[in-house]
């Protein structure tokens, strides 16, 4: 229910309100940090019946995510545009791989082996990076009928860059191979080979397990286009805001530049063939709020989000194992402590509506709430300083399976996260 350059995104309707006429500006750059944790128990780490967990530790950072917010009112009229990073997952490192990896590779040893290779006597290097961003160009305009009410009509065309850089190696330890060999010569002599055709066999297994590696180098790109409409009451200290955001829909395509797998991988990596398109639609959004203002210098504000995930399509029309869309509820105030300063706070309650089948290693999320502060510094009439600080408190979700990672096995992965973002804009009015 913003009132304010920050409106081009959150009420753009509401910009026809503004004070006074003119161009408005704001440049901001956030920071963000997260984690994104796997801790995967399964038989599969011995294969000895003693179920043990490993934990898989991901990292995403980007330092620096910039977006630029602008404002032209003229009388009745607000004519705003913003160009700014809407969503993705940024950039995430899990240096050890992911457990479907690892699943996936213990799997192909075992089938090869003819399960007579055990884990101490390989071992398995694997790393993955994948990264995703959505920039946002947005246009639109702002038009208020009347002392009490304003709408808005515009969209924001989406722009989708992303990808995944891994490998997975496995190696046999000293003298493994010639183990194996000479348990697999006598293995097929017994089954009344000549030694001759035994030794050869052996030698393709070995061979087999040689060329047992993976490694991805993918870029995706793909786009969409999001209708938005808004309007915005006024009545004396209360505002209440209301904007749409139609589904915009995205196909992402991959242009693969290295795709390495063994014949035994080809259905685990057919996602990630060159050329191949998956859905990524951008769901539809509608966002409610209402703020008031108690004192002239203090105003409070809830707000409610909800995005129709179930009806966006994604990969494997996973989508509809949702339980629902996604519901979040937010409430802030804003304090005048003069003026030169004010200070805020806000918190946001996200409820995803998850299921396990809609959980995977690449792809996760965990319900959260998030705690906000921030503080605004009046440099000039014309040009504040704004900072900001928040962070999100994950509830870990639990994924229980018979069938681990298609290898026949049980096994639990529990996902969790966090998440730290800084922000720190310079607005401007000329």
């Amino acid at each position: 229910a913003s009132i304010d350059i920050d409106g081009v995104y959150s009420n753009p309707a509401g910009l026809a309100f503004l004070p006074k006429d003119g161009l408005q500006v704001a440049l901001t750059i956030q920071s963000a940090y997260q984690t994104r944790d796997i801790a995967a128990t399964s038989p599969l780490w011995t294969m000895d019946g003693q179920t043990t967990v490993r934990n898989y530790e991901g990292t995403a950072s980007a330092p620096v995510i910039p977006s630029i917010h602008a404002v032209y009112k003229k009388g009745d009229w607000a004519f705003s545009g913003s160009f700014a990073i809407v969503g993705g997952g940024g950039k995430a490192s899990f240096d050890k791989g992911l457990p479907m990896f690892d699943a996936a590779a213990i799997s192909l040893v075992n089938t090869i082996g003819q399960g007579m290779l055990s884990p101490n006597q390989y071992t398995i290097n694997s790393a993955m990076e994948g990264r995703q961003y959505i920039y946002g160009f947005q246009l639109g305009a702002s038009y208020k009928i009347n002392e009490h009410f304003a709408v808005f009509a515009g969209a924001r065309m989406n722009y989708f860059t992303g990808g995944y850089k891994g490998f997975l190696d496995i190696n046999l330890k000293e003298g493994v191979a010639e183990q194996l060999g000479a348990e697999i010569v006598k293995k097929l002599m017994a089954a009344g080979m000549t030694l001759e055709q035994a030794q050869q066999a052996a030698l393709q297994k070995s061979q087999q397990l040689n060329d047992a590696k993976l490694k991805l180098d993918c870029d995706q790109t793909g786009w969409g286009l999001t209708p938005i409409i808004g309007i915005d009451a006024k009545f004396g200290k209360l505002n209440l805001a209301a904007k749409y955001e139609f589904k915009a829909n995205m196909n992402i395509e991959n242009d693969t530049h290295d795709i390495t797998a063994p014949d035994a991988a080809a259905d685990f990596m057919a996602p990630y063939q060159n050329g191949v398109n998956t859905p990524s639609d951008l769901p539809a959004m509608l966002s409610l709020a209402a703020s008031y203002e108690i004192l002239p210098s203090l105003r409070a504000s809830v707000e409610y989000h909800f995005f129709d995930d179930k009806n966006a399509g994604m990969a494997d029309g996973k989508q509809k194992t949702l339980k629902h869309g996604t519901h979040e509820y937010l409430a802030g105030v804003e304090w005048d402590i003069n003026k030169l300063f004010t200070v805020s706070g806000g918190y946001q309650k996200t409820d995803y509506g998850l299921s396990d089948a809609f959980q995977s290693d690449t792809s996760f999320s965990c319900d959260s709430y998030t705690l906000g502060f921030g503080a605004k510094l009046n440099l000039t009439e014309r040009a504040a300083l704004n900072v900001g600080y928040m962070w999100t408190t994950y509830d870990d979700y639990t994924k229980k399976s018979q069938n681990y990672n298609n290898t026949g096995l049980s096994g639990t992965n529990i996902y969790s996260r966090t998440n730290k973002v800084f922000g720190a804009s310079i607005n401007y009015r000329f």
